[in-house]
């Protein structure tokens, strides 16, 4: 079961967590940091690289008060408080230190990963405080990446039973999401959203019945309901489907979630903290029924138009343009080909320049930013009519960039200017599924 930042996000929410998790079933919670704390020390990390000092000293104690407050709504005995009081001295105390010395991005890593320490051990006193009995399971002992910046599967499988072990009669336990060591043994982190990421690797190591993911939305929705009007939950998606979602624009689930439960066929659900009957969203990898079941949208895309009279009849073309964003190590979302051009996407322009300047060097090249890929997802068998149709129709009144159809029976991808991402939701909320 794992909880993001809003299910963990006060005292309250902390109290509610224990109406779903304290029952006879045993389990592994996995608890993102209190909401807002994961930015809040990417400020302090920023002002630290900044050598701001005082404003350094400002965040931190802003954050600690925050902490303070939280605790004193928590407890009602002296004893946990006392426990949680000792605690947030100790955290806030190492975060101080920093603005004693240098500074480095190790540093930034362990500074980051104090917030789900602080939720874990916060939630662990509380269930201690009403006498469950849980155990408190660091993360860092057992979630490490090898030294390709992926999760190494068989020492996480390993080091997680040998924890698990210590404690034979104990069927609750917390952890953090997150946060892990490298390959190096320092610590790290699984990138933002990464909690979902870990819920999916821990499910996986141990074989569970089912992966849980708590959030403030009740499951997957057909469309992106803080664009669009109306939206409804979609009760079950594959784990294809699911995956084109969360990596094209879907926020309540992590891209990088879905692998490791496909590989071991553990189901996902997602549920909602704040209305714990709904239903929510079952993935699995049962097949769905046929047709469109779903629209997200994703920002931040540039596209690059890569022409050259040599791709006339050539061959070994589009690998020299490939083999460039290759070696920059940035993927491509999107691509359409024509006898003279190539047209793709990418979402991290973070080697854009480098990247433009070699492929100008063997064709002409044009580039549109700030770009958004819609992606209508469902069970589109390839060759079969309609789909295509009723896509281009609801956006008939859309200018179209790019038009990606037949790489996936799952997905059929447009590109449009970020500026008309509301207007092809809402037009494709109207097309598709009739609102």
């Amino acid at each position: 079961m794992k909880f993001g930042g809003t299910s963990v996000g006060s005292a309250q929410r902390i109290k509610d967590l224990v109406k779903l998790t304290v029952n006879p079933t045993p389990k592994i919670v996995v608890l993102s940091a209190m909401s807002g704390t994961t930015n809040k020390l990417v400020e302090i990390c920023e002002a630290l690289y900044s050598k701001e000092t005082e404003k350094s000293k400002q965040l931190i104690n802003e954050l600690k008060e925050k902490y303070k407050k939280e605790i004193s709504e928590l407890y009602s005995k002296e004893n946990s408080l006392s426990k949680a009081k000792e605690l947030i001295e100790n955290h806030f105390n190492y975060l101080q230190a920093f603005t004693l010395d240098m500074f480095t991005a190790n540093e930034e890593k362990a500074i980051l990963a104090q917030g789900e320490l602080l939720s874990t051990a916060l939630f662990h006193y509380y269930l201690e405080e009403f006498g469950v009995s849980s155990v408190l399971l660091p993360a860092l002992n057992f979630m490490r990446l090898d030294t390709n910046d992926e999760p190494d599967m068989a020492y996480i499988e390993t080091y997680l039973s040998e924890e698990l072990k210590k404690f034979p009669n104990e069927n609750l336990f917390i952890t953090q999401g997150y946060i892990c060591r490298n390959s190096f043994g320092e610590i790290d982190n699984l990138k933002r959203g990464g909690s979902d990421y870990t819920a999916s690797i821990v499910g996986a190591a141990i074989r569970s019945p089912e992966i849980q993911i708590w959030t403030d939305i009740d499951g997957m929705h057909n469309n992106d309901p803080r664009v669009v009007n109306k939206t409804h939950p979609i009760s079950k998606l594959s784990f294809d489907e699911a995956a084109e979602l969360a990596y094209f624009g879907a926020k309540i689930l992590h891209p990088t979630c879905i692998l490791p439960a496909k590989k071991r066929n553990i189901p996902v659900r997602l549920k909602n903290t704040m209305q714990p009957e709904a239903a929510g969203t079952l993935i699995d990898n049962v097949s769905t029924q046929e047709g469109v079941k779903a629209v997200a949208a994703k920002d931040g895309i540039t596209a690059i138009t890569v022409r050259s009279d040599r791709m006339l009849l050539a061959y070994g073309f589009l690998r020299a343009v490939f083999e460039i964003f290759e070696r920059y190590k940035t993927p491509i979302d999107m691509i359409t080909t024509s006898e003279v051009a190539v047209s793709l996407t990418i979402d991290n322009n973070k080697n854009l320049e480098a990247i433009i300047k070699e492929l100008k060097e063997i064709a002409q090249v044009e580039i549109d930013e700030n770009q958004s890929i819609i992606c209508i997802v469902g069970q589109l068998p390839k060759g079969k009519s309609g789909y295509g149709y009723k896509v281009l129709e609801a956006l008939k009144d859309v200018p179209l960039r790019m038009v990606s159809y037949g790489g996936s029976a799952n997905n059929i991808s447009v590109l449009v200017d970020g500026s008309l991402k509301k207007e092809a939701l809402q037009a494709l909320n109207k097309g598709l599924f009739n609102y």
